[in-house]
């Protein structure tokens, strides 16, 4: 299956992404879009990274583009070292999908790519390598460093007295983090960490990582236990017994602690953000942080992003517990991991989440889908309300709404809610769910994917 373009990047088989596919795409960003002062590269810790890193500088020096190569970084670092530097950036990375896949995010000077730009870059394929003048690479060190100092200076101390345990795992910025949370007054304890690559999904976190989270808790009676995703842009937070807080509670947490005043959320993060009543305007989008970048430039005023899977977006100029926060909008996972332990400091984690409204959400994956077969599934219940129903059965209520704005939401009689959608750049079917407990998510998400596992049993494999 060759590379698919979609939400902010490229991702496929590292096979597929040959020199030639890697500078196809990179020629078309630099062709369509700005690249300011030139163009910042950086990688996650995948085998594969390094290498397609180096394809991605050719490409660009080769077109006569400025290149600044940062080496392994985490992608908001990344992306906050070249706006500041005026200057676009290309990330190497295939964020939580397994390591035989990679793939490429592309910024701005101004930040993540927008639709308007997507459909630029494909419009931009195929084109010929311009005449002009190669450029030199140069390579630098500690382009976290201003990442780094946004949360010394904005979390000062808020962790003071704090046991966290830390799930390196195969994490980019795992030893950025464990330097910030100590300088923050935490005491960390390292877990889990891996020189192999671990695919880490925030969103789907698989039931053996569920459970390691859980005895590391009880082992070694921290008050929280965090990580990311492989790229940093994607938080996963567990409170003091092991359990998972969503990453859609954890924006809620953030913008309650930044005194955000509008929220630009996806449809698929939980309905407790407007039963909460605390944020002046929520604003629904499609899935993918373009269309949440999209809405919250429409809707301007002390304004957050955040998705399901915990990435979070800062809008305006804010103030954390000691000090400034100036915006960063692009995905990042330190602001809502440091926003819930700071909240938490004084009561707990577990504490913290029973304040949020009783909404959770759950969600995974079935992997190895043909895009074609998962779309024509949903597109099929779409059309049919017998279908739905069917589908709909073993969940006990009725259907009561249906939204199609990106896939298939579906709301129940009785309040809880499913929704498939097929991803847009990796052969996968999304099964969200969301209920009026922890419990009942996790026994919604296992009967909606033992459904899908029913339909597409002859060519899937679930992880």
């Amino acid at each position: 299956m060759s590379p698919k373009f979609g939400t902010s990047g490229l991702r496929g088989l590292v096979t597929d992404l040959t020199a030639d596919c890697v500078a196809d795409h990179v020629g078309a960003f630099i062709a369509s879009c700005d690249m300011g002062s030139g163009l910042y590269v950086g990688h996650d810790l995948r085998t594969s990274s390094p290498d397609i890193a180096d394809m991605v500088t050719d490409a660009a020096c080769a077109r006569g583009v400025a290149v600044t190569y940062c080496g392994p970084v985490p992608t908001p670092a990344l992306a906050l070292a070249a706006m500041q530097a005026g200057a676009a950036a290309v990330m190497v990375t295939g964020s939580h999908i397994p390591a035989d896949r990679n793939g490429l995010k592309f910024y701005t000077p101004e930040g993540e790519i927008t639709k308007d730009h997507e459909a630029a870059i494909v419009a931009a394929l195929g084109a010929p390598t311009p005449d002009v003048l190669p450029t030199d690479m140069i390579r630098v060190d500690g382009v976290a460093q201003a990442y780094m100092d946004r949360y010394i200076t904005g979390f000062a101390d808020a962790l003071q007295g704090m046991r966290i345990g830390l799930y390196a795992h195969s994490a980019v910025g795992r030893d950025l983090m464990d330097f910030l949370l100590t300088r923050l007054g935490a005491q960390v304890i390292m877990l889990g960490r891996s020189d192999e690559f671990i695919p880490v999904d925030t969103e789907a976190v698989s039931a053996p990582i569920r459970a390691q989270l859980q005895a590391w808790a009880a082992e070694h009676g921290v008050d929280a236990i965090i990580s990311t995703d492989a790229d940093g842009d994607r938080p996963l937070v567990a409170d003091e017994t092991g359990a998972i807080v969503v990453g859609d509670v954890l924006g809620q947490i953030t913008a309650g602690l930044l005194n955000a005043a509008t929220i630009v959320t996806p449809i698929s993060s939980n309905t407790g953000v407007e039963q909460g009543g605390h944020f002046e305007k929520v604003v629904r989008t499609r899935i993918g942080s373009p269309y949440v970048i999209a809405g919250m430039a429409a809707h301007p005023h002390r304004v957050v992003g955040y998705e399901a899977n915990g990435g979070f977006l800062l809008g305006f100029d804010a103030t954390g517990p000691t000090g400034p926060l100036p915006q960063l909008l692009t995905r990042d996972a330190v602001l809502p991991i440091l926003a819930c332990l700071a909240a938490a400091r004084e009561t707990s984690v577990s504490a913290l989440v029973s304040r949020q409204p009783a909404r959770f959400t759950a969600a995974d994956r079935l992997q190895e889908v043909p895009t074609d077969q998962s779309a024509a599934f949903v597109v099929g219940l779409r059309g049919d309300a017998d279908q739905r129903a069917a589908f709909l059965a073993p969940f006990g209520a009725a259907e009561q709404a249906v939204n199609t704005d990106d896939g298939l939401r579906m709301t129940l009689a009785n309040g809880r809610i499913i929704h498939l959608r097929p991803s847009g750049n990796a052969p996968e079917l999304r099964c969200y769910v969301e209920a009026e407990t922890t419990a009942a998510a996790d026994e919604m998400l296992s009967q909606g994917l033992a459904q899908l596992r029913g339909v597409f049993m002859s060519n899937v494999r679930h992880c």
